[in-house]
């Protein structure tokens, strides 16, 4: 029996559950702050594309309602005349076309000149390298404007003034992409390329096939800056070229505003060939920004 009733199942207590935390729910000032913190974001997103909506809106007005009307964002009139004269009776598909090839070789360039340089300031141990430094950063902080008549007659005594190669050569580096370039390959471990050697790699091999590819948010960061930097450029292409068959988008539209194609404010026409300069930018950005957030994720997590 004392065996039995030792064996018998004892009653489980009910266990008893956790009480349940209640979420903190946001006193009335953080809510308040919360609020006029939105509503000046908001603001400031008005403020921010309310002149680009008045650019697109005003392309598709006539000459008369957009002199009358110039910040109505509807039309009283939809048309599209502005971007019919703007294609077939001016030079604006040889403007675009002379920028896209300018601007993709340019683009190319810098990506690969930049790297090269930024890797043997960063890695390569040679007399004055110091010095060359020092320059990098000294050339940055020169205006631009400054250098226009010194590049001028450096590219007039090269021979290759009003040409592609005077308008490309002079863009396929920059001071800012080589500075970010190195930066970014200091901060690859060293012995990542050790290995590499070990296995008998040299030192162009261990850049191209090991560090470069490492560096895709860097590169992805030049592409962006070399091709929108590029694709806007005015002041140089005014002192490499004159010819009307090398004109580029920037010089072509500024000539619009001297009244090019007839006379009058021809708002419409400028505004149009502004908003068609704004579309590769805007989406090379938006493709490779989400590159470089994936980029960078992967980064952190190797």
């Amino acid at each position: 029996m004392t065996a039995t009733a030792s064996a018998a199942p004892t009653a489980t207590r009910p266990v008893a559950s956790a009480p349940k935390r209640r979420r903190d729910r946001p006193s009335t000032k953080v809510i308040a702050g919360r609020s006029f913190l939105y509503a000046l974001l908001v603001a400031l997103a008005i403020v921010y594309i309310f002149p680009f909506l008045i650019q697109v809106a005003t392309s598709f007005k006539t000459d008369a309602e957009a002199a009358v009307n110039p910040l109505s964002l509807i039309p009283a009139t939809w048309t599209t005349a502005a971007y019919q004269r703007l294609f077939l009776n001016s030079d604006f598909p040889l403007w675009f076309a002379n920028s896209a090839f300018v601007t993709v070789v340019v683009t190319l360039g810098r990506v690969f000149f930049n790297s090269l340089a930024g890797y043997a300031l960063a890695r390569l141990q040679f007399r004055g390298r110091a010095l060359m430094f020092a320059g990098l950063i000294a050339v940055m902080s020169v205006p631009s404007v400054v250098l226009l008549i010194p590049k001028f007659l450096v590219i007039n005594q090269l021979g290759i003034y009003d040409s592609y190669v005077g308008m490309i050569v002079p863009l396929l580096t920059d001071a800012a992409g080589i500075f970010i370039m190195k930066n970014f390959f200091e901060s690859i471990p060293i012995s990542v390329e050790e290995q590499a050697r070990i296995d008998g790699a040299g030192t162009f091999r261990v850049f191209w096939s090991v560090v470069l590819p490492m560096a895709r948010p860097a590169l992805v960061t030049i592409i962006i800056l070399s091709f929108q930097g590029s694709w806007n450029e005015l002041s140089h292409f005014i002192v490499a070229s004159q010819s009307p068959d090398l004109v580029t988008l920037t010089k072509g539209v500024a000539s619009l505003a001297s009244g090019q194609l007839s006379q009058g404010t021809q708002y419409p026409i400028k505004l149009a060939a502004a908003a068609i300069m704004t579309i590769p930018v805007a989406v090379l950005f938006f493709i490779f920004q989400k590159k470089i957030m994936n980029a960078s994720e992967g980064a952190v997590k190797g």
